[in-house]
């Protein structure tokens, strides 16, 4: 009975680490029953039961506010998480009879495996409830980000926690792996405490313009035409030369009243421009042709003149495209995406006077692999449009923050997040929020963020390199057990006469 609840207190355990509770510190100990019951279950459908139901628990509370899209998108997007913390399971059980340190590696290895496949597989991944995210709820934990990246915080969490597993279960050596799992995560803490990264250079006034949404999570008529005008009855209250840069979040000019071909929301855009002489960096969609558009950041200079633009490269799956679409059109929800979003291909990066600023849209805001190449190709500061009205009063709005606060604390570089109905937020180079706004309010947030002189960070020149050393080590121990066992079949004909044939 004990071992059937395991998984489940596991999935609780995590599910508190993440916003609404935000108990972050759980995260580092959250996967110990789950790992233990692995250690003892003795059969295969057991393991994978185990691992089926953690997944089904945790990501069902987790990402619960899915369902304002419909119930089979939560079911559907459920059940393909808890296959992968299935698959999980069925790897740590084959390891249950190994070597404490085998075992140990490939339950820290299968872990960031896991993890790395589900980052990009499939349809472009998902990266909700990635272990290493509640290390944001603490600067004491997240000033090291700039060095391992959140994945390398999953690896370090899930190596203290099957270091706990070993204490607990394997009595014959309380101390295996525990130890020095623990010394690496208080001297990451202890680095991360006196090496935070700090945006170092010139400041750039900022005012994000989060208009709200008149029906959010609904259709209604002339939505577009009321979510411009309610950013630019906003902006019009902004006092001329206060900011430089002026942000509408993702949408604000949605379809119907997409600049570059309206020429009439272009211009009451630009004279805004003109009065304020800011910079405005707008979100919005633009129909392609009857089957295809596109969404896209666009700037526009203090002269109100359309310069520059960004592609959104990554859209969300059955939310902006149909992956296989003839595949899916019996599933009547799917009318709600009647056209498939044309991707970018470039990583653009504005140049303001001041400094060059990176932007991505929404969904790309929880990749690393969106935010830094960004930063790679000169960006200093980061902006990431968004949206969530679709999603009601739930907890996504802090969990995204909770995403984009460790990009910004991965690169080292201030995030402007914008969202049409919030929240929106300043985030310092070091993940710290600056400010933010409530959901589903009107208003106008003012904030100073710094541009990043210092050049790229650890984790912005390697990347997810924890990451796959731990996966490269999982593998090594799996080939050598493979290759171990392999020999152990071979008879003792077989061996007496490969080693006449030498003689």
């Amino acid at each position: 009975m004990l071992i059937e609840l395991a998984p489940i207190l596991s999935a609780l355990l995590m599910w508190a680490a993440f916003p609404p509770l935000g108990w972050g510190a759980l995260a580092i100990v959250a996967p110990t029953p789950l790992l233990a019951a692995l250690r003892r279950v003795e059969t295969r459908r057991g393991a994978a039961l185990i691992g089926f139901s953690y997944g089904v628990v945790f990501y069902s509370l987790l990402v619960f506010w899915v369902k304002e899209t419909g119930f089979l998108s939560l079911t559907a997007l459920v059940l393909l998480l808890a296959g992968y913390s299935t698959v999980y399971a069925l790897l740590v059980y084959r390891a249950r009879n190994w070597g404490s340190t085998s075992w140990w590696l490939m339950a820290v290895g299968g872990w960031a495996l896991i993890e790395l496949v589900r980052l990009h597989l499939p349809f472009g991944g998902f990266s909700w409830g990635l272990l290493g995210y509640p290390a944001g709820e603490y600067q004491w934990l997240r000033g090291a980000t700039h060095l391992v990246g959140t994945t390398g915080w999953s690896v370090i969490f899930m190596a203290v926690a099957a270091g706990l597993t070993l204490f607990v279960t394997d009595r014959r050596r309380p101390a295996s792996w525990l130890a020095p799992s623990v010394v690496v995560l208080v001297l990451l803490t202890a680095i991360g405490a006196v090496s935070a990264p700090t945006a170092d250079g010139i400041d750039l006034r900022v005012a994000i313009v989060q208009g709200n949404s008149p029906c959010p999570g609904e259709r209604c008529a002339n939505e577009n035409e009321q979510i411009f005008q309610s950013h630019l009855a906003l902006t019009r209250s902004l006092d001329p030369r206060r900011v430089e840069l002026v942000v509408w979040p993702e949408s604000s000019a949605g379809s119907s009243v997409e600049l570059s071909t309206n020429p009439g929301r272009l211009a009451q855009v630009a004279f805004e421009a003109r009065r304020l002489g800011s910079w405005f960096l707008i979100g919005s969609q633009r129909t392609i042709d009857e089957d295809s558009f596109t969404n896209l950041n666009v700037l526009v200079n203090p002269d109100g003149e359309l310069v520059d633009e960004y592609w959104k490269r990554h859209p969300v799956p059955f939310g902006e495209y149909v992956p296989w679409r003839p595949l899916f059109d019996w599933i009547p929800a799917l009318d709600q995406v009647p056209r498939d979003l044309v991707r970018g291909t470039e990583n653009t990066v504005f140049e303001l006077p001041s400094g060059s600023v990176g932007s991505v849209i929404s969904f790309e805001g929880a990749f690393p692999r969106s935010t830094r190449p960004q930063v790679r190709e000169g960006a200093e500061v980061l902006v990431v449009a968004t949206n969530k009205a679709s999603f009601g009063d739930s907890p996504v709005s802090d969990q995204f923050i909770g995403m984009t606060r460790m990009r910004a604390a991965e690169l080292g570089t201030a995030v402007v997040h914008a969202a049409i109905t919030g929240k929106s937020a300043f985030i310092d180079a070091d993940g710290t929020i600056l400010s933010e706004t409530e959901a589903f309010q009107s208003e106008v947030l003012i904030g100073t963020v710094a541009y990043r002189s210092a050049g790229l960070t650890l984790y912005a020149r390697w990347g997810d390199w924890v990451q796959y050393l731990a996966v490269a080590a999982a593998l090594a121990v799996g080939a050598a057990r493979w290759l171990r066992k392999q020999e152990g079949r071979r008879s003792p004909a077989e061996i007496s006469g490969e080693v006449d044939a030498e003689v």
